[in-house]
């Protein structure tokens, strides 16, 4: 393993220890290699979708389907999680307000609400090593001082790293990039995995952007060897599964059985679903062209599909199921305006709990109480609901991809929005700001996914807008690209602006107007961070 940059302050010594990437070479030398064969076989089996117009769910694992198994039965720290926040890990004044939130479960982000510029990354690892050691502290440049209140009521983290289709350019491996997801996994593990399993709250994880069971079992083969590389007993580290992807959706069962020894439950990543589906069934026709982004709510019939298919299996093997973000932030300028986000919060989170889930995400400090009155509503003195089947739910093939059902149209308003967000987050990420506030929602990459993907459908469909009768043709989703661009330098500022606005106008551009679809915005827009390193 070896570094391709400077190290970017003098504690990432800490992080980057020799023993350290001793660690992380390891995991590469037993898994790297894997880990590429999975990714070549994504295309493959989007090829198979693209030719059949259609996904099912996988004849050759029906007996895992009918089996009688459970996962792991959950450690005491992870029994409750009605309510989780969500959030980097960097700087550290986040983490602490993370750790301050009254949430039961923080989300340590490494993955959609980080950007991947070195010192973020090696900084997000020193906020999670403080937090372990209970010594995270943080002063503003104005001197204020910010700290944990109290560790032992403190959320229990579970860290997040990156998908496996992500490389890490700034350590170097055989020649090649190395795995960003072993990366930060294998950092977070070495320096962390022992003091939390000591303490009883840890090592745990969530795990993103997977499409099928036999990337979930790289996952348990990874855990089995850290423990025992680390001296950690067999079966403690545990992992929640993002099913933010449209395959994922038909092997929720297959992905638990393979993480069966770890898994804790299964969490309903909203926004990266919708932009999968997009993603696999772009080519489709219009039955699967999506309405604006604003009317696809968790009530629409192929999204209700998709989280009483959830529950059903999570409740079914014995794990948590854990329901989707709550984006809205507060804003003290505009009372009406928060209450009204604040009411359909309310809603979202009652009904999450009502349909079975067991905990649900926020994105905010102030959203912490909404999500855990909505919930202990519905628990009482109960940690949780995961006794309660939902055996009256019966989901099939067609009403997961049901998206011709979805009310609502494509107008006007919902391409400039979606210009106007993407190109507000794109401008932020590349600032390094990973988690945004836009128009009053907290953003992260999903956002932006679904936003540039709907516009490169909406062109290749030739998609027609319901209020102005335009038909969105590249150079109709140019022109509104520069109108936003124009708009959100007013929004912002020429100092915010500068120099990332233009970068991101062709970045989204480039996106939305290639022929080919790059299967992740993140990966295009890596190379334009400053201090990453060319590709090898």
């Amino acid at each position: 393993m070896r570094e391709r940059v400077e190290r970017p302050f003098a504690r990432a010594d800490e992080i980057l220890s020799p023993e350290a990437l001793r660690f992380v070479d390891e995991l590469h030398q037993k898994f790297a290699s894997t880990r590429d064969s999975l990714i070549a076989a994504r295309a493959h089996k989007y090829e198979q979708v693209r030719q059949s117009g259609m996904l099912n769910f996988l004849s050759e694992t029906a007996a895992i389907r009918s089996g009688d198994w459970q996962v792991v039965q959950a450690p005491e720290a992870l029994r409750d999680r009605r309510v989780e926040i969500t959030g980097p890990a960097t700087p550290a004044k986040m983490a602490i307000n993370a750790l301050n939130s009254g949430a039961k479960v923080w989300l340590a982000d490494m993955e959609d609400a980080c950007t991947p510029t070195w010192a973020n990354l090696i900084d997000s690892q020193l906020s999670l090593l403080d937090a372990t050691h209970e010594r995270l502290q943080f002063v503003s440049p104005e001197g204020k001082e910010y700290s944990v209140m109290d560790y032992s009521s403190a959320p229990v983290v579970v860290m997040r790293p990156r998908g496996w289709h992500m490389p890490e350019a700034h350590l170097e491996w055989n020649g090649e990039m190395a795995v960003a997801a072993l990366v930060d996994f294998g950092l977070h593990i070495f320096h962390n995995g022992q003091a939390l399993h000591k303490a009883g709250r840890g090592p745990f994880y969530y795990l993103p952007k997977m499409e099928s069971h036999i990337e979930a079992r790289l996952w348990a083969e990874v855990f089995a060897f850290s423990e025992k590389w680390l001296g950690i007993p067999q079966s403690t580290i545990r992992a929640t599964v993002l099913i933010e992807t449209i395959p994922a959706a038909f092997e929720m069962e297959e992905i638990l059985y393979e993480l069966r020894d770890y898994a804790s439950g299964l969490n309903a990543g909203r926004w990266d679903y919708l932009f999968s589906i997009i993603k696999y069934f772009r080519d489709a026709g219009s039955d699967f062209v999506l309405p604006d982004r604003v009317s696809v709510t968790m009530t629409q019939p192929f999204m209700r599909a998709y989280t009483d298919l959830l529950v059903a299996t999570c409740h079914r093997r014995g794990a948590f199921a854990i329901g989707g973000m709550a984006a809205a932030i507060p804003n003290r300028k505009e009372p009406e305006i928060t209450e009204q986000a604040l009411e359909k919060v309310r809603l979202d989170k009652e009904r999450e709990a009502g349909d079975g889930f067991d905990g649900s995400w926020v994105a905010h400090p102030d959203l912490v109480d909404i999500c855990l009155t909505a919930f202990t509503d519905v628990l009482g003195d109960e940690p949780n609901q995961i006794t309660r089947q939902r055996s009256d739910i019966s989901v099939g093939s067609r009403d997961l991809l049901n998206v011709s059902s979805a009310d609502g149209s494509v107008t006007r308003a919902g391409v400039e929005s979606n210009a106007y967000v993407g190109l507000a987050y794109i401008t932020a990420w590349l600032g390094g700001s990973g988690a945004a506030a836009i128009r009053n929602l907290m953003e992260d990459v999903a956002t932006a996914e679904i936003s540039r993907s709907q516009l490169w459908q909406q062109i290749r469909q030739k998609t027609v807008t319901s209020d102005t009768q335009e038909e969105v043709t590249e150079s109709f989703v140019l022109d509104i690209i520069d109108q936003q661009g124009k708009a959100l330098l007013d929004d912002i500022g020429a100092s915010r602006f500068h120099p990332h606005g233009e970068t991101a106008s062709a970045l989204l551009k480039n996106l939305v107007a290639s022929k080919g679809y790059d299967d992740f915005l993140t990966q295009a827009a890596y190379w334009e961070l400053p201090g990453v390193p060319a590709p090898l």
